[in-house]
């Protein structure tokens, strides 16, 4: 008698799926590393190069030396998160507050709601990173919404304004502070030059709230 074999179930980019069925997909493909539902449609991630995975450390660096010192907030790395119907994401990192209307943890161990702030490492202008999740974050009033753009050498910072997202320049000095997160300050110059203790010196001088 042969075996019966068991295909494990499609789940590939550009599949409309529900969110339900989305997450039973994915649960059932250890395989896969990463995959997102944005806006109804699957996006599954290819294996991270250096381009991503170096930019990625250091944004992680930099909030995590913030979330270490500054009681009250939390810090996720590519953890899932719930939006809303058409939405389960994997931010490259993500930070929270719960007292401040920050989401909240599901019965099943996920993110259920919008982050305070987000930050996204994107190969270039055209990711879906700066359109379709940039639409999805916006909708769901993420405040703060950071994009390493690596191939065009600079980072772009959005804030919630009026219920559109705006882009915050830097100051005189290169630096960008977050309005969500007293404190949490980024030296765009240093971030993007690769000095480490230039950038986690930022947090040390203007400590956070």
């Amino acid at each position: 008698m042969a075996a019966h074999i068991i295909t494990p179930p499609i789940l590939e980019s550009g599949d409309h799926l529900t969110r339900d069925e989305f997450h039973r997909r994915y649960c059932e493909r250890p395989d896969i590393r990463k995959a997102e539902l944005v806006e109804g449609v699957v996006y599954v991630a290819s294996p991270v190069r250096v381009i991503h995975g170096v930019p990625h450390a250091s944004v992680v660096g930099w909030l995590y030396a913030y979330h270490a010192k500054t009681p009250g907030v939390q810090l996720g790395i590519e953890t899932t998160v719930r939006l809303d119907a058409p939405n389960e994401v994997q931010p490259d990192a993500c930070l929270w507050r719960e007292e401040l209307g920050g989401p909240r943890l599901s019965a099943d161990g996920y993110i259920e709601g919008s982050p305070q702030l987000v930050a996204e490492v994107a190969a270039s202008s055209a990711s879906y990173d700066l359109h379709a999740k940039k639409e999805a974050y916006r909708r769901n009033g993420v405040q703060e919404y950071i994009v390493w753009r690596v191939l065009e050498e600079n980072i772009v910072w959005f804030r919630l304004h009026e219920g559109e997202y705006v882009s915050v320049e830097p100051d005189e000095r290169s630096v960008i502070e977050s309005a969500a997160f007293p404190g949490l300050r980024l030296h765009v110059a240093r971030m993007l030059a690769g000095d480490a203790a230039a950038v986690l010196a930022e947090l040390e001088t203007h400590p956070g709230g």
